[in-house]
């Protein structure tokens, strides 16, 4: 036999073995008789490394579920996809959802109420339920039905610069107590490095995004602490009148404008995260979510504090994002099974120590092993501890979207169209309630 004889058989050999593999994977999928569960997510980039820890870990512990974990962009984006597929009844099984979009959900009949599998057979007990931070279970409970359980949480904190603060000559382990210093740091910190009469760097991140933009609501959710510290709240409790533009949320707003001008922010164009870790913002507002990006940042001390105190006092609010389950879904007992796992206070010690977020269940905060955790950790310490002064921003229970928005664009009109915080919180809260009070 030739030598290229032998090449053609050699080779032959090797495309029927990678046939036979081939065929070999395609007949395992085929006969992969796990149930499927399609969960849709909003999970950021330095997140999923712990997410797919997370599902490995569960498909090890439930070897006949299998998760089809599938990115969704958040905010507008989600929401849209969500309803599409209800329209179009491809739903999947259990989504990650924003408090903000609850109402419109339920208003489609799309997801179950909890209490259909908390006190069914592989429920929750009362025990169990109360573990959970209430505020938590508030956000995402309508007409004081709890349609999603929590995943995560999150709190809002100030991340500064401690390097700044040495070089401007405050003390690194003082960051700003009130909304004077708040301002009186920002300004301090903001400085003009080369001369062009523009500064290079900036004392504080004020969050100015298009009010009808993705980042909207990201927006609203940094200025609700800053209304709450003045004495505000968003909506009244009979849900028939808004309140953002008391004389609270005209403070509140005008500390942001006052802020913005100082620094002449219109023209810095960077994200925040972005700006910490260039060195060109020295004090940002953050949920614990980024920490695992911060975490890489080795030319700059940084830091955790809680968020300036207003003229009312403390506050900061506790969110996160909720898993509902569909209707649609035709294995709802095995989606429930994954939601019910990741309660689960071992779970949740395990997801808050590898993703960033906080954890749901108070009862986590006991555990050695997440104490010792935090010792280590004084960034993630940091935003544990403002649970303490953390609110539950008040659910709105009709065009929770709409109010948002219109918030937000007053907002941002205030902020870039140079529109007095008063007149912009008028006439938001003018629209809300026209709204509100339609039936």
């Amino acid at each position: 036999m030739t030598k290229l004889n032998i090449k053609i058989i050699y080779w032959i050999a090797v495309l029927i073995l990678i046939q036979s593999l081939v065929l070999s994977c395609s007949g395992n999928n085929e006969n992969d008789k796990r149930i499927k569960i399609v969960f849709w997510h909003s999970f950021v980039a330095s997140t999923i490394p712990a997410l797919n820890e997370l599902i490995n870990r569960f498909e090890l512990e439930h070897p006949n579920i299998k998760i089809d974990a599938q990115y969704v962009p958040t905010g507008d984006a989600l929401v849209q996809k969500l309803v599409t597929s209800i329209q179009s009844g491809t739903a999947p099984d259990v989504s990650w959802i924003h408090a903000d979009f609850l109402d419109k959900l339920i208003e489609s009949d799309a997801i179950y109420p909890m209490e259909h599998f908390i006190k069914g057979e592989n429920g929750l007990s009362e025990e169990e339920m109360n573990d959970f931070f209430p505020q938590l279970l508030g956000a995402f409970s309508h007409k004081k039905i709890l349609y999603a359980l929590p995943m995560e949480s999150t709190v809002l904190a100030l991340i500064y610069n401690k390097d700044h603060f040495r070089d401007a000559g405050i003390d690194p382990n003082a960051p700003p107590k009130t909304w004077g210093e708040l301002k009186e740091f920002s300004r301090k910190l903001t400085l003009d490095k080369d001369g062009d009469g523009k500064p290079d760097q900036y004392g504080f991140y004020v969050p100015a995004y298009p009010g009808s933009g993705p980042l909207s609501i990201w927006m609203v959710l940094q200025w609700s602490p800053y209304l709450w510290q003045a004495g505000g709240e968003i909506i009244d409790s009979s849900q028939s009148k808004v309140l953002f533009n008391s004389d609270a949320g005209v403070k509140a707003l005008t500390l942001w404008k006052e802020i913005y001008d100082d620094l002449d922010f219109s023209n810095y164009s960077f994200t925040h995260d972005m700006g910490l870790a260039s060195g060109s913002i020295s004090m940002i507002m953050d949920g614990p979510w980024d920490l695992p990006t911060f975490r890489k940042m080795k030319n700059i001390d940084w830091a955790v504090a809680s968020l300036p105190a207003g003229p009312e006092g403390s506050a900061t609010y506790i969110a996160g994002e909720s898993l509902a389950i569909f209707k649609q879904s035709k294995n709802a007992d095995a989606a429930w099974t994954f939601v019910k796992w990741i309660t689960q206070p071992d779970i949740q010690a395990m997801f808050s120590m590898s993703s960033g977020y906080l954890p749901v269940r108070k009862s986590v905060l006991d555990r050695e092993d997440y104490k010792s955790f935090l010792e280590n950790d004084h960034a993630m310490k940091s935003f544990v501890e403002q649970i303490g002064i953390a609110r539950q921003r008040t659910t709105i229970e009709k065009y929770y979207v709409n109010i948002n928005q219109f918030i937000a664009t007053a907002i941002e009109q205030t902020l870039i169209g140079n529109k007095l915080p008063k007149q912009s919180l008028d006439e938001a809260a003018e629209k809300s309630n026209r709204l509100l009070i339609q039936k």
